[in-house]
């Protein structure tokens, strides 16, 4: 089989209903991301911060995959996918996708203040342990904070990201500005001659100068015409 590795960001989840950042009216519109996405905002105002986080994680009850997360988990019949996902939802997961990897962190997941990449005092929320809220306490005492990588932190999970990107046999972007580093810089790892695909129904700007085919359809839309681009797989 086939290594197949695919980048997603925002437009992945847009058609489930999950809010962007960056577009006009975006999350970045109404909160400033100084402060609910920086360790300064957190540290100003942590409770402003939780209760952020807390609005997103209720609206994963509300929301589900779309076709084209449904699609990207079928694709496992016929290559060894690889999602590596800028998205901190976990719509992936819920579609069937089995190897994830989150550069940005889990919305499900909360963790230390004091040591947030420590994997001991990581946990998964329950459905109705959505609501944090100040006074609720990592093992280290310190106060629970989303399990999220904010602007001006590492991001833990890109050499983990770069390894698969390195033995790509076909290279998948979809939904992204590629604009946020460290992964925009993923496509500077894909091996020469490996086929690149952009799904976007927006313009994006490609810096590296490689050979990319761009199919300017949403998400759901967009995964079909892969497919089909792809020859011998059923779309149905």
């Amino acid at each position: 089989m086939k290594n197949l590795v695919v980048l997603t960001g925002a437009g992945m989840s847009a058609e489930s209903g999950i809010s962007t950042f960056r577009d006009a009216g975006g999350l970045w519109d109404k909160y400033p991301v100084e402060q609910v996405a920086t360790p300064e905002g957190y540290a100003a105002n942590p409770k402003l911060v939780i209760d952020f986080y807390n609005e997103r994680r209720k609206q994963l009850l509300t929301v589900k995959p779309n076709r084209g997360h449904e699609l990207l988990a079928r694709l496992e019949d016929h290559f060894r996918v690889t999602v590596i996902t800028q998205n901190v939802d976990n719509l992936h997961e819920r579609a069937g996708s089995t190897c994830v990897i989150h550069l940005h962190g889990e919305l499900t997941k909360v963790t230390s203040s004091r040591q947030p990449g420590n994997p001991a005092y990581i946990r998964e929320l329950e459905p109705e342990e959505y609501e944090v809220c100040m006074g609720d306490l990592a093992e280290d005492g310190s106060q629970l904070r989303p399990f999220i990588v904010w602007f001006g932190e590492s991001v833990p999970m890109i050499e983990t990201a770069i390894d698969y990107v390195e033995k790509a046999d076909i290279f998948l972007i979809i939904g992204t500005s590629l604009n946020v580093y460290p992964a925009a810089g993923l496509l500077n790892y894909v091996p020469v001659g490996v086929p690149v695909y952009l799904i976007d129904p927006n313009q994006v700007s490609v810096a590296s100068g490689r050979s990319v085919h761009v199919i300017r359809k949403g998400a759901s839309e967009g995964v079909e015409e892969f497919m089909r681009l792809l020859h011998s797989i059923p779309v149905f």
